[in-house]
């Protein structure tokens, strides 16, 4: 099974369960992000008591771009639509 099939399963069957529907809203997008090869993307961030961080987060791909415009996409032009990237359980 490819790398990106595997991350996609991963999202769905970590995440999947959990309720609300921002949070599934996320996983649907990470799911959507990795079968799209999304790349990881370093972040350095500092908390409130000053210090540093570093995550990685996924980022955005040209395929997975053109997928959430038409998506988007409608009867009313490219914003119909919404994508909702929803929130991070």
């Amino acid at each position: 099974m490819e790398e990106h099939v595997k991350k996609a399963l991963d999202y769905a069957v970590r995440f999947g369960g959990i309720d609300g529907d921002h949070h599934k809203a996320w996983v649907i997008d990470r799911i959507v992000r990795a079968l799209t090869r999304c790349p990881m993307i370093e972040v350095q961030k500092t908390s409130h008591n000053g210090i540093t961080y570093t995550f990685q987060i996924q980022g955005e791909s040209t395929e997975y771009l053109q997928l959430v415009a038409d998506a988007k996409a409608g009867d009313d032009g490219p914003e119909t639509y919404e994508w909702n990237v929803g929130i991070a359980p």
